[in-house]
């Protein structure tokens, strides 16, 4: 299996090592050498074994070319990350999901593979398979391994209950990220917000496992009415068993534009520091739902484009269809603060159709703001 990955990235190269953080860039030139000598299968030049010693601690010297580097060749459509709902089934169900409803249903395993291979093809090298809850999916290893196999940095969004069933195939074949949600502290609270009965226990034993196995986690806290109280105690859980955590508490509506997420919000808690600076989505990234829809993102879903049907040739079309759903309608149009505005035009169409307060995501419900 490959040590590391050549590949283009947009308008460059790199040079990655899956489970590995950092990376280096290198000229065409150079990835054009490796390529040669992966098919030749000569040994890796001294200047990638010397790079990858002082970056990974790793010893590629005298290692044939074809077996330590997979090289990735230059694509027709270059996008460069790509997220995807393996299944939108979860065995939880909490009460701020942006999913309206959770089915599990997708595409056959052989279909799955055939989509890896169009994700490839457009120049995905990163990876998010997200769900629902990605790691209840009966394929879910299968297609972890294929996607790996074609040289993908895979990141992986989990609820962490089925985490330690996953261990060994982490261990062997590490991810570049595996984020874990964290609803609440004690069992109680995480219980009560995922509505389901074992959840805080299932969670906490896959953390558990995961620092035992030496499979490093990140993990977002997710702050909702119900548990802003154990925001210290979840935070220190995030210290035992992460290496990284950040926090969550912007509840949106559905996608679809359904208000009841929305109730979960923890007044006090919302942030409205970040401002929205544009978004390559649809132009360097996509998101691709189970049945093989590609959506510039996962809250902005029209005019999705069935990959299963249309191939790459499809994705063609996604940069008009993004850049037609960021253009501001409505109520939107000609705001005298789009300037200084905190959410895409997507979400803000979703908080919008669910009728949502204007404080929760736009700035004319701010109070010490007058227009």
């Amino acid at each position: 299996m490959h040590e590391v990955i050549a590949s283009p990235q947009e308008d460059r190269f790199v040079v990655v090592r899956p489970g590995a953080r950092g990376g280096m860039q290198i000229p065409s030139a150079m990835h054009r050498e490796l390529a040669d000598a992966a098919d030749a299968r000569l040994p890796v030049p001294s200047w990638l074994a010397d790079a990858a010693n002082t970056a990974w601690g790793i010893n590629l010297a005298g290692h044939r070319c074809d077996r330590a580097v997979l090289v990735r060749p230059i694509t027709r459509v270059r996008y460069s990350r790509a997220t995807w709902e393996i299944n939108q089934g979860c065995n939880y169900n909490c009460e701020m999901c942006y999913l309206a409803q959770r089915q599990f249903e997708g595409l056959p395993l052989g279909q799955k593979f055939r989509l890896l291979a169009l994700l490839r093809d457009a120049g995905v090298l990163r990876l998010q398979i997200t769900g629902g809850e990605p790691l209840i999916d009966p394929h879910f290893r299968a297609t972890y391994q294929h996607a790996y196999s074609m040289g993908m940095l895979i990141d992986i969004l989990t609820n962490g209950s089925r985490l330690h069933q996953h261990l060994d195939l982490l261990s062997t074949m590490p991810p570049n990220r595996v984020t874990v949600s964290l609803y609440g502290a004690t069992a109680p609270v995480f219980d009560s917000l995922t509505r389901t009965k074992g959840s805080h226990r299932n969670t906490m034993r896959g953390l558990a496992a995961a620092k035992e196995a030496g499979v490093p986690v990140e993990i977002t806290i997710i702050i909702t009415r119900h548990n802003a109280f154990e925001l210290d105690a979840m935070r220190a859980t995030a210290e035992q068993y992460a290496v990284a955590y950040n926090e969550f508490s912007n509840i949106s509506p559905t996608y679809q534009g359904t208000s009841d997420p929305l109730a979960s919000q923890a007044a006090g808690f919302l942030n409205k520091s970040a401002i929205f600076k544009g978004c390559p989505a649809g132009h360097t990234f996509f998101h691709v739902d189970p049945h093989g829809n590609a959506t510039m993102c996962k809250i902005g879903r029209e005019n999705p484009i069935s990959l299963m049907t249309e191939g790459l040739d499809g994705l063609l079309r996604l940069p008009a269809i993004a850049d037609a759903q960021m253009l501001r309608t409505g109520g939107c149009s000609g705001c005298a603060l789009s300037a200084t505005c905190r959410v895409c035009r997507p979400l803000a169409k979703a908080y919008q159709a669910a009728e949502a307060p204007l404080e929760s995501y736009c700035q004319h419900g701010d109070k010490e703001i007058t227009v």
